[in-house]
């Protein structure tokens, strides 16, 4: 059996031990530290914009205490893009808030501010304005955030990015997780750099900061004794996972490049076949980091379908996976309000992710291309 090739896998950068091995040294083996400090100042300078950066325990939480803040409370309801992973849709659960799901659309997978501007208005004629939005860079893709932020504005509804999988990537050379209120990045074991699993929430203000550090530390009051006058959370990151976090700092834009040349791969890959669309930006204002490269199968043409291509990769210990499924078809949001078209419905059926690990050597994309040529194989042999 050959080695497996993951979809995308930790990377280490090789200086992470160093960080960590100090925070033995001193005995800072906690949710503070000067890593958790450092680790926030890295972020904060990388993505060259006015912003506070706290770290946190994940992206999840992240996003948890940005609903907090924003206001959103039981009884609300929040505009969240269906095209996306669990975890944009589950913190507005968290808080007793109803999701309103929003089509995306097919220039960049993401949210489509047409049908955003619809839902809004439906919901204001319905007596329910939203209370936030929250939108996806998906697979490190760019949202149209200029025609989305002007639907902010003129409705007066806070933006808050899901910038998960988008560390790196650039909409008209401003930071993705930068554009909105607030925004929320992941290091989770297989995003484009790792602290093995943490988050960062990205806020304009200091005040915003420490009012999420304070709600990430159980909500303690200045108070000599423990006491406490509002709900806390247990979402500080530790200053272990920051010291990794430091060390994959060092190595992000390496870690970008080796993706985009995967997505490269692809493109070259993909070029003279009929029926297999590669992901990549719409035009020159949009910079994706591609942690995730992905492909749209029309099987019309191509004589097998996304599912087909799948198993094929699976056989050969290769892993792929299709593309998100939408978040109103699924069953735990069912009853949950959704405004579009079937643009992501029909993306979750043709599509499929795959292998993009910044650590992909020649001979796994030489593995990769031999499945997508047995494919064509069999099709012919048909």
């Amino acid at each position: 059996m050959n080695s497996k090739i993951w979809l995308s896998s930790p990377h280490m950068g090789g200086t992470e031990l160093n960080y960590i091995h100090e925070a033995f040294e001193a005995n800072w083996v906690a949710p503070l530290g000067p890593n958790v400090n450092n680790f926030e100042e890295d972020l904060r300078k990388y993505l060259k914009h006015p912003v506070e950066v706290a770290a946190l325990s994940a992206g999840t939480a992240a996003l948890h205490l940005a609903l907090i803040i924003a206001g959103v409370k039981s009884g609300d309801e929040v505009l969240c893009q269906t095209f996306t992973f669990s975890a944009s849709a589950n913190p507005i659960a968290y808080q007793g808030a109803t999701p309103v799901f929003i089509d995306s659309e097919k220039d960049t997978w993401n949210m489509c501010p047409v049908a955003l501007e619809q839902a809004i208005k439906d919901r204001i004629a319905k007596g329910r304005k939203p209370k936030a939005m929250i939108v996806v860079h998906l697979y490190g893709m760019p949202a149209k955030m200029e025609e989305i932020l002007a639907v902010s504005k003129k409705y007066e509804i806070p933006v808050i990015e899901d910038a998960a999988e988008a560390l790196g990537s650039t909409y008209k050379s401003q930071h993705c997780g930068t554009f909105g209120e607030m925004g929320i990045l992941s290091f989770n074991g297989n995003k484009i750099i790792t602290t093995s699993g943490g988050g960062a929430l990205v806020c304009k203000t200091k005040e915003e900061k420490d009012k999420a550090v304070f709600l990430s530390t159980q909500a303690r009051d200045d108070a000599p004794h423990y006491q406490h006058s509002e709900i806390g959370y247990n979402y500080r990151m530790s200053n272990i996972s920051a010291g990794i976090g430091r060390g994959q700092m060092e190595v992000l834009d390496d870690r970008i490049a080796a993706r985009r040349k995967n997505n490269q791969f692809y493109q070259d890959l993909f070029k003279d076949i009929d029926g297999i669309s590669v992901f990549v930006e719409p035009n020159e204002d949009y910079f994706s980091n591609h942690w995730l490269s992905a492909i749209t199968i029309d099987e019309s043409k191509t004589g097998f379908s996304r599912e087909d291509l799948r198993l094929q990769f699976l056989e050969q210990n290769i892993e792929s996976r299709p593309l998100w499924k939408p978040m109103h078809l699924q069953p735990v949001f069912e009853n949950s309000p959704y405004y579009g078209e079937k643009v992501a419905e029909n993306l979750f059926n043709q599509g499929l992710c795959l292998p993009s690990g910044s650590s992909l050597t020649d001979e796994d994309r030489a593995r990769i291309a031999n499945v997508i040529k047995n494919c064509f194989a069999k099709k012919s042999v048909l």
